[in-house]
């Protein structure tokens, strides 16, 4: 099993994600680092729309590795996690082996060997990741979706990088795979899952990180109206909302703004973009209350 190390320190982490856009801080960079050194998973939990599942994808552009990303959702199963088997191919097979002689002395034994060899195998992400021989990022994205049979199977992927196929026998991972998992807290995670992990809370980020993001996103952003954009969704987030704008949401707002042509915010542009912000009408009237006392 290939267990190279994909960063020398927690500096060349940094380095890496920003060189592809994502601007870290030390919480991130630090995870990521002992990630690699300890051939550990991380669990990234926080808000939704922080930055979390861009992580993962950021790290694999920084080490050029392929990204391999299992969406969770309720009622995802074995098969469509690990591996099922490619059954119409498999009749196919069997259908051609009567056709050309009905009665060739071939054993059901022999055919079946045929039918189950890894030609007929569907392979589905975790399965995927185990047996690349390409440099691997796997992300696990928003596992909290799923039911805890399903945890169970990530429990027994996790902890060996190893599964056993019954027709087939046990496939052990060629090149270990730098492992993420998301999660938006919608459902406590096990205490076994969270115990093979290392762990990453990824929050909001500070104004002044924000105001970096978007700057790199949207270079076109001068400084006063980076100021307010910053310090304008750094306000909204402080709002009793249903759902508090995302980091994405501001990149949205800001290539909103720089499209409109809009150099200041005042309460007239902020009524007629702020949508781009919130999406549920209550909060956006909760905010516009707000906002005319203070704009």
């Amino acid at each position: 099993m290939n267990t190279e190390n994909l960063f020398q320190s927690a500096t060349e982490v940094a380095q890496g994600l920003e060189r592809v856009d994502y601007i870290p801080n030390s919480k991130i960079t630090t995870a990521v680092f002992l990630a690699d050194r300890l051939k550990k998973p991380v669990l990234i939990e926080g808000p939704a729309g922080t930055g979390k599942t861009e992580l993962a994808k950021s790290v694999a552009k920084a080490v050029e590795a392929r990204l391999i990303r299992l969406q969770c959702y309720e009622g995802l199963d074995e098969s469509k996690a690990l591996y099922e088997w490619n059954y119409k191919k498999q009749l196919l097979r069997i259908q051609a082996q009567n056709l050309v002689n009905d009665k060739d002395d071939e054993t059901w034994k022999e055919l079946e060997q045929d039918i189950f060899s890894e030609e007929f195998l569907l392979t589905r992400p975790l399965l995927e990741a185990i047996v690349s021989e390409d440099r691997t990022v796997l992300l696990i994205d928003e596992v909290d979706r799923i039911e805890i049979e399903t945890e169970a199977l990530l429990l027994e992927i996790l902890s060996d990088f190893q599964v056993s196929i019954p027709e087939l026998g046990t496939l052990v991972a060629k090149r270990l795979p730098l492992v993420f998992l998301t999660s938006n807290n919608s459902r406590e995670l096990s205490e076994a899952l969270k115990r093979r992990c290392l762990f990453l809370h990824i929050d909001y980020p500070d104004m002044e990180r924000e105001k970096s993001i978007i700057k790199r996103r949207v270079p076109e952003v001068e400084g006063a109206l980076l100021n307010q954009i910053g310090e304008f969704v750094r306000s909204i987030r402080q709002m009793d909302l249903k759902k508090r704008p995302s980091v994405s949401e501001s990149i949205d707002w800001a290539k909103t703004l720089i499209t409109l042509g809009i150099h200041s915010l005042d309460l007239e542009v902020a009524t007629d973009t702020i949508s781009v912000l919130l999406k549920y009408q209550s909060d956006i009237d909760t905010a516009l209350k707000e906002l005319a006392v203070n704009l």
